[in-house]
């Protein structure tokens, strides 16, 4: 298990500015504050009468005094369902972006005729399975920005913008790409081998048992449940917190994607992704046991930024 790291000092860096106070001069004119915008609304679509409109009722609700930023995307292929709130909110990534290493790997292996060596697949092994940061940094290095930039724009995640200088886990994302990617893992494309696709849904079926909260909360039993999470504090907007999911059984083949910053706690943040993931289990799957599957950990370990790689 890794163990969680503190702010690195980069991050103390990069927040320190933010605190900046900067003063009116002395008489200047008081200007009204505008008035706030009203907060976006999740919409759904679905082929299924009825569908659309509960699902909206029921994530709205379940995010009702939720405190932060929360993005939600939801696409179900067995009724032509799909919901987003604040699709194209960027977020630091922290660990979600290892599917994305691992998606890159993949691409690049089937790019030049081969397949991953076994060193390649024990690190990418230990990256999803167990969120391990050091083979996470070894595999980014491995790739390179300008590599895992190609497989970006292969898979058309034109809004996702690697983290610099080795910090993986300052990778900016949004909702609208992960569900890019979770399509491409989860259905047959140019993008990704089937071999390759079959491999990452294995990796993201064994993730350890403490990690396997958020979007899996309220999964029916017989619903195969495929997770990554992610999650990192820094200064500025408190705990990053995300769980990205792929779920397919009981007559649907769907996938969820929450990511949330402004959160007070780590504990919080994924409260707030389980409240939304069993709203959505439970609509589309009615009949099934709504009940929560996995309880996260009291202290989920992880360290979501690496070191700067040495060298």
């Amino acid at each position: 298990m890794t163990h969680h790291l503190s702010i690195s000092r980069r991050a103390r860096v990069l927040s320190a500015g933010a605190a900046v106070a900067v003063l009116a001069p002395l008489g200047a004119v008081a200007v009204a504050a505008p008035a706030a915008a009203a907060a976006p609304k999740v919409k759904c679509t679905s082929a299924q009468a009825g569908l659309a409109a509960k699902l909206e009722k029921d994530i709205t609700a379940a995010l009702k005094n939720r405190k932060g930023t929360i993005a939600v995307g939801l696409h179900d292929k067995t009724t032509k369902t799909t919901c987003a709130l604040r699709g194209s909110t960027s977020f630091d990534s922290a660990s979600v972006v290892k599917v994305t290493v691992l998606a890159a790997l993949l691409w690049d292996a089937k790019k030049n005729d081969r397949y991953l060596t076994d060193r390649e697949a024990d690190l990418a092994t230990a990256m999803i399975t167990r969120s391990d940061n050091n083979a996470t940094s070894t595999l980014w290095r491995q790739l390179g920005v300008g590599k895992i930039k190609k497989f970006l724009a292969a898979a058309k995640m034109t809004k996702t913008v690697p983290g610099a200088d080795g910090y993986w886990g300052l990778t900016r994302i949004n909702v609208t790409d992960e569900q890019k990617l979770l399509a491409l893992v989860t259905a047959k494309n140019s993008v990704l081998s089937d071999n390759a696709r079959a491999y990452i849904l294995k990796l993201m079926n064994k993730v350890v048992r403490d990690q396997r909260w958020g979007t899996p909360a309220g999964a029916p039993s017989g619903v195969k449940i495929h997770v990554k999470n992610g999650w990192l504090p820094r200064a500025t907007h408190g705990w990053r917190v995300h769980s990205v999911g792929a779920f397919k059984g009981g007559g649907h083949d769907y996938t969820i994607s929450v990511l949330t910053h402004g959160n007070g706690s780590m504990q919080y943040g994924v409260d707030t992704i389980q409240k939304v993931s069993k709203a959505i289990h439970k609509d589309l799957a009615p009949r099934a046991s709504g009940a929560l599957r996995y309880v996260p950990t009291d202290t989920p370990k992880e360290a979501a930024v690496p070191a700067p790689p040495q060298g």
